[in-house]
C-alpha cells in the first residue's frame, strides 16, 4: 500500500516512540533487579527441582480434607456469587434496567470493582477482617466472581429477542409474567454456562486461597514451603493438577449438556 511522505514519518515517528517507551519501562521495571540472582536463577531451579522427586505420597492422608475445603470454598463462592450477581445484572442491562441515568452506573460500579480486585487481594483483606479460615476464602471467591457473572449475564440479557417480550406485552402479562416467560427462558442455557465456567475458575483460584491463610490446599501449600519439604510441595502440586483437570471436565461435560 503507498504512503504519503507524511503517513510514512509519522508511522517512524510512532515506532521510534514506540521504542522509547519500551527501553523507559523496562528501566524502571529493572532497576531494583540484582542481576546476579538472575544469572543463578537456573542453577537454584535446579536444585530445588531435583529435591521436589521423589513426590513424598505418604503425604496424601493429610491433603484429603484441604482439598475437600478446597472445593468448597469454590463451590459454596460460587453459588454465593450467583445470588449476588443476578439482581446485579438485571440492573446493569439496558433493557431491563429501571433507570439507565441511576441504577444502571451503580450496577455498572460494583461489576468493574468486583472484577478490577483480584481474589488474592480479596482473600488478604477478609482474612484480616474477619480472621483466617475458610469462610474468609467463600467470601473472597464470591465477590470476585460477582463481576464475571453479573457482565456475562447482562450481555445475554441485553441480546435477547424483543419480539418475544413485544409479544408478551400484547397479551397484558405483568412485569413479573414478562421475566418468567420472556427473559428467563431465553438466558438460562447462557446463565447455566456462565455459572458452570466460573465454577471452575473458582477451583483454580480456591487452591491458592490458602496461600493467604483463607484455607484449602494453599494453607498445606505454603507450611510446606516454609520448611522446604519440597518432596511435600510436588505431591500437592499434582494433587492440584488433577483437581483443576476434573473441574474442567465436570465443567465441559455439564456446558456440554445444558447449552
Amino acid at each position: 500500500m503507498h504512503r504519503t511522505p507524511k503517513a510514512r514519518l509519522a508511522m517512524w515517528v510512532g515506532w521510534l516512540a514506540l521504542v522509547a517507551l519500551f527501553i523507559f519501562c523496562w528501566q524502571v521495571m529493572t532497576q531494583g533487579t540484582i542481576w546476579f540472582f538472575v544469572y543463578d536463577a537456573p542453577r537454584q531451579a535446579a536444585d530445588i527441582g531435583s529435591r521436589m522427586f521423589p513426590p513424598k505420597w505418604s503425604y496424601m492422608n493429610e491433603l484429603w480434607w484441604p482439598l475437600w475445603d478446597t472445593i468448597n470454598i469454590a463451590t459454596l463462592g460460587t453459588l454465593l456469587a450467583v445470588i449476588m450477581a443476578v439482581p446485579v445484572a438485571f440492573l446493569a442491562a439496558r433493557n431491563t434496567t429501571p433507570s439507565i441515568r441511576f441504577v444502571r452506573p451503580i450496577a455498572l460500579f460494583i461489576i468493574v470493582s468486583s472484577r478490577s480486585i483480584n481474589a488474592l487481594i480479596w482473600g488478604l483483606l477478609l482474612v484480616a477482617i474477619i480472621g483466617p479460615g475458610v469462610f474468609a476464602g467463600i467470601i473472597a471467591i464470591a465477590l470476585r466472581s460477582i463481576g464475571f457473572i453479573a457482565k456475562l449475564l447482562y450481555e445475554a440479557i441485553e441480546e435477547i429477542d424483543e419480539t418475544q417480550i413485544e409479544a408478551i406485552n400484547a397479551t397484558g402479562a405483568s412485569a413479573l409474567q414478562r421475566l418468567d416467560y420472556g427473559i428467563t427462558p431465553q438466558i438460562t442455557p447462557a446463565f447455566a454456562g456462565i455459572t458452570v465456567f466460573r465454577w471452575d475458575i473458582n477451583i483454580r483460584e480456591s487452591t491458592v486461597l490458602g496461600l493467604v491463610g483463607a484455607g484449602g490446599l494453599g494453607l498445606k501449600l505454603q507450611a510446606s514451603i516454609n520448611v522446604l519439604a519440597w518432596g511435600q510441595v510436588t505431591t500437592i502440586f499434582i494433587v492440584i493438577l488433577a483437581t483443576v483437570i476434573i473441574s474442567e471436565w465436570v465443567s465441559a461435560k455439564v456446558r456440554h449438556s445444558l447449552i
